[in-house]
């Protein structure tokens, strides 16, 4: 009996534990307030600033009638300009002396999810040369993934836009649905 009594008691003491912990949780997150709206809404302008700065150069340098490796050389570069000003107009704001945990939080979300980004778009772009592509460019937004790629004057076959395919959709979350495929013509 004596037994069950303290076995009993302890449970109720780590149940007691374990509820006050939940209400302090919830009681920390709830005063946390609102998000910076200013702080929010120019993260979002800087992120679609960049990714549409950079959809925008990948289709004026396909009309270029440089070379292919210059146009890839210049896509990759303008990727990691648009991505490096967007992680400084980032850590600017997770930095601010007036910055609130969420917008805090929300900043170092972002920052997560472009280097997750970065790796794929690095892997994606190594297997596509493995699988027989001249070269290439993968640039990932939070709704599509671009792919620019050499192809022949007559474009490329659907063997090849299925290698594509298949290896974006394998490789990230994506959905062929997804996919943006850049042909760029071989000069």
């Amino acid at each position: 009996m004596k037994k069950n009594l303290k076995r009993n008691l302890v449970m109720v003491a780590v149940l007691l534990f374990v509820c006050a912990a939940v209400y302090l949780n919830w009681s920390y997150n709830s005063r946390q307030g609102e998000a910076d709206a200013a702080m929010v809404k120019a993260e979002d302008m800087a992120m679609a600033a960049a990714d549409e700065a950079y959809l925008q150069t990948l289709a004026e340098e396909e009309q270029l009638s440089e070379g292919n490796s210059a146009y890839f050389a210049s896509a990759r570069l303008t990727r990691q300009q648009s991505r490096d000003e967007a992680l400084s107009l980032l850590e600017t704001a997770a930095a601010g002396e007036g910055a609130s945990q969420e917008t805090i939080d929300s900043a170092m979300a972002s920052i997560t999810t472009m280097a997750t980004w970065s790796l794929q778009e690095a892997q994606v772009e190594n297997l596509l040369l493995a699988k027989d592509f001249d070269d290439c460019v993968v640039y990932m937004t939070g709704d599509a993934v671009t792919v620019a790629v050499p192809a022949p004057e007559e474009g490329l076959s659907a063997a090849a836009v299925a290698r594509i395919t298949d290896t974006v959709t394998s490789e990230t979350d994506y959905t062929a649905g997804q996919l943006r495929i850049i042909e760029v013509r071989e000069n």
